[in-house]
């Protein structure tokens, strides 16, 4: 199978400060992760005055009153995208932004983003998919809050503007997601309706969900991260420590060497086993040479290196060609 694409979801964890964004960046790095996200907006394209916050935000932030207010300290301005994308670049690990509004597909356009995250939450946003679309390059669209048919509705207008290949995450957006309210199997739905590739974007605590999503197919796994889940902000209760982060990493690794090609086989490890663990016909008793072999003189024992069991029919009623003392590997 094809290596999962592991995203470390920074977002706005770097709590509008670039020095922290780069951190976040080099753990992701450290991690084993493939890409580490951030999240791109400007204030004025992206809220009105009188949005509320969420109530996970609330319970995060402590004097933001309203959604505008909060995420003006968050947002980092495009020039230090600039430096961090490079920066990504220095340690070896690809930079990738989810873009918030319209101007900010073109800023992170123009620093050479050649793949797309969608958030949930603009899965109805008609113009904005567009737009992505017309990029025609592939798009990772997460599925939040969604019903199957909102989409159905964005993945044709993707579709119909020639967008790149597409891959859905299932997402149950809740910071933290409870267990019971993340519907895996909702992710296999997703894979038959649309026949395309599926992913997971995780919002619960710890590193099990994921882990099971790619033993269930996801071939793109996201997951938020965090230096300390102490810090104040939205999203850092909900994210992984830098230790957690490389567990997952870690976990998601050994399950893809685990899923196999799918063709049932005997490990080359288990050959030498053979033998050891499987059983051939021997004498049960002492046997004369002309006797019949029967079920009160023949049986099954350990190890496998004679005849096989599975030839027992064929055996019974023989004559045997030898004499045999007990336990001897029975031969025709």
């Amino acid at each position: 199978m094809n290596k999962v694409l592991i995203i470390a979801e920074a977002g706005v964890n770097h709590n509008g400060k670039l020095e922290i964004a780069k951190k976040l960046a080099l753990i992701a790095k450290n991690s084993g992760a493939d890409i580490v996200k951030f999240q791109t907006a400007k204030l004025e394209s992206l809220v009105t005055d009188s949005a509320p916050m969420a109530e996970y935000q609330k319970k995060n932030i402590k004097n933001a009153v309203s959604q505008k207010e909060m995420i003006k300290t968050l947002l980092l301005p495009y020039e230090d995208f600039i430096e961090l994308s490079d920066y990504c670049k220095e340690i070896g690990i690809q930079f990738l932004s989810t873009p918030f509004d319209m101007e900010s597909i073109d800023f992170l356009a123009s620093l050479g983003c050649a793949k797309w995250k969608v958030p949930s939450g603009e899965i109805t946003n008609f113009p904005y998919l567009v737009k992505i679309a017309n990029l025609h390059q592939p798009v990772i669209l997460s599925t939040g809050m969604s019903t199957l048919e909102e989409v159905e509705e964005a993945v044709e207008l993707l579709k119909r503007n020639d967008a790149g290949e597409i891959t859905l995450m299932h997402c149950t957006t809740e910071y933290p997601a409870a267990y019971a309210d993340v519907n895996l199997k909702a992710m296999v739905t997703l894979q038959n309706r649309f026949e395309c590739s599926v992913g997971y974007s995780d919002h619960t605590l710890g590193i099990e969900v994921p882990v099971a999503a790619v033993g269930m197919g996801a071939v793109v796994i996201e997951k938020h991260f965090t230096m300390d889940r102490n810090m104040e902000g939205p999203d850092h209760r909900a994210s992984l420590e830098p230790d957690e982060l490389k567990a997952m990493v870690s976990s998601i690794r050994k399950i893809e060497l685990a899923l196999g090609d799918g063709v049932k086989k005997p490990a080359i490890g288990e050959l030498e086993n053979v033998k050891a663990a499987r059983k051939s016909i021997v004498a049960k008793c002492s046997i004369l040479k002309g006797e019949l072999f029967t079920s009160d003189n023949i049986t099954t024992k350990r190890p496998g290196n004679g005849i096989s069991p599975m030839r027992w029919d064929e055996i019974i009623g023989l004559k045997a060609n030898k004499n045999y003392e007990p336990d001897e590997a029975i031969q025709v």
